[in-house]
C-alpha cells in the first residue's frame, strides 16, 4: 500500500511542475523507501505532460519496414533478458523496463544468447533497412559482445553495424534525428522524434502469454 500511496504523490507532484529529483526525493524520504523501491518510482511514474508527449514519439511496427534504427544495445538487451526472468514492468508512459538494474555490472550469460535471438528475430520480423547497434565499451566484455552481434547481423542476413563508445547516449541523440531510436532511456527518448520499443514488441508479439507482466 505504500509503494501506491507514494507513486500517487510523486505523480501528483510531477503534474504540477516539481523537478523529479526534488519530488522523488521529497516522496521517497516520506515513506522511508528503500533504494529498490525509490529505483522504481524513478523509472516507472511521469507525469502527464511527459506520457502524452513520449506516446506521440512511439511509432508503428508497419512503419519499420525499411527503416533505419538506432539501437541502444545493453539497454535493449539488458530487458529483453529480463523479460525471459519475468523481472519486469510497463511504466506510466508505456514503455517496457527491467526492475534489475545491472547496467555497469553486466556480464555475458545463458540469457544473453536468447535475449540477442529474440532480437534479432524482431528486426527480421519487422524488416528494418539498418541498424546501428551501440555499446558502451567501458563495460566488461563489450568487444567479445559486439563480435557477437556482427556475427549475428551476417547470419540474419540484416543490414547493419555495431559500434563501440564511452558515451553512447550522447551518440545515439546526436544521431536520432534522422532514425528511429530503438531505446526506453528516459533522456534520450525525450531528444528522439521518432521511438520504437523493440522490448514490448518482443513480449508482445514474440512471446505472447506465456510470460505475464509484474504487477506492482
Amino acid at each position: 500500500m505504500t509503494l501506491r500511496e507514494a507513486q500517487e504523490d510523486l505523480r501528483y507532484l510531477l503534474d504540477r511542475g516539481y523537478k523529479k529529483r526534488v519530488a522523488l526525493d521529497f516522496v521517497a524520504n516520506h515513506y522511508k523507501l528503500k533504494r529498490k523501491d525509490r529505483n522504481y518510482l524513478a523509472r516507472y511514474v511521469f507525469s502527464k505532460s511527459t506520457i502524452r508527449r513520449r506516446k506521440e514519439k512511439l511509432v508503428s511496427p508497419e512503419s519499420l519496414r525499411g527503416s533505419k534504427i538506432i539501437l541502444d544495445g545493453y539497454n535493449v538487451l539488458i530487458t529483453v533478458e529480463s523479460i525471459l526472468q519475468g523481472d519486469f514492468f510497463i511504466a506510466q508512459d508505456g514503455f517496457l523496463r527491467d526492475s534489475r538494474g545491472v547496467f555497469g555490472k553486466y556480464k555475458l550469460n545463458d540469457e544473453t544468447f536468447k535475449a540477442l535471438r529474440l532480437v534479432f528475430k524482431a528486426l527480421k520480423v519487422l524488416r528494418v533497412g539498418f541498424v546501428k547497434f551501440y555499446f558502451d565499451k567501458n563495460v566488461s566484455f563489450s568487444g567479445e559482445l559486439a563480435s557477437i552481434v556482427r556475427r549475428l547481423l551476417k547470419d540474419y542476413e540484416i543490414h547493419g553495424e555495431v559500434e563501440l563508445s564511452s558515451n553512447v547516449d550522447y551518440n545515439i541523440k546526436s544521431e536520432a534525428e534522422d532514425s528511429v531510436v530503438a531505446t526506453s532511456d528516459s533522456a534520450i527518448i525525450d531528444k528522439a522524434n521518432r521511438v520504437f520499443d523493440i522490448p514490448f514488441f518482443i513480449w508482445e508479439y514474440l512471446i505472447g502469454d506465456s510470460l505475464e507482466v509484474k504487477k506492482q
